[in-house]
């Protein structure tokens, strides 16, 4: 519950932000977290993600893996080396249920590995805590 009290009072600074290819998933993701209180914004591809990154920095990142162009992977380790993004916590967010998948997740710095179709109460509660995590640093 306190969990939830700290993002509750500090909703109007958390930014969460969403890259998937899948419009459908984008904006269910974008639904449910602006219903928790969260600023949501979403980036569909590495080009996207780069103008979005410009406007806003995020508190947390939920990352698909299968991206045109670059992928999830590549896309945590570049923010993963970027001084002023370094440190905001990123989700993996995949259909791709393999151990080697999650372990190079892990590997590259990504704070969890959540698989497809999504337990809405683990989605939520995942964020809520690594932002409360990222807010209090």
């Amino acid at each position: 519950m306190a969990d939830y009290r700290s993002v509750h009072h500090k909703k109007s600074a958390a930014h969460l932000l969403v890259v998937d290819d899948d419009e459908t998933t984008r904006n269910v993701l974008k639904r449910l977290f602006e219903k928790e209180g969260f600023d949501v914004m979403l980036a569909s591809d590495a080009t996207e993600l780069v103008k979005v990154l410009e406007d806003h920095p995020p508190e947390l990142i939920l990352l698909d893996i299968n991206l045109p162009w670059v992928d999830g992977f590549e896309l945590c380790k570049l923010l993963k080396n970027h001084e002023d993004l370094k440190d905001v916590p990123i989700v993996f967010i995949s259909g791709r249920k393999s151990e080697i998948d999650k372990k190079h997740a892990f590997k590259l710095g990504a704070h969890d590995y959540l698989t497809k179709p999504f337990n809405i109460k683990e989605i939520t509660q995942t964020v809520r805590t690594l932002i409360n995590l990222h807010l209090a640093k």
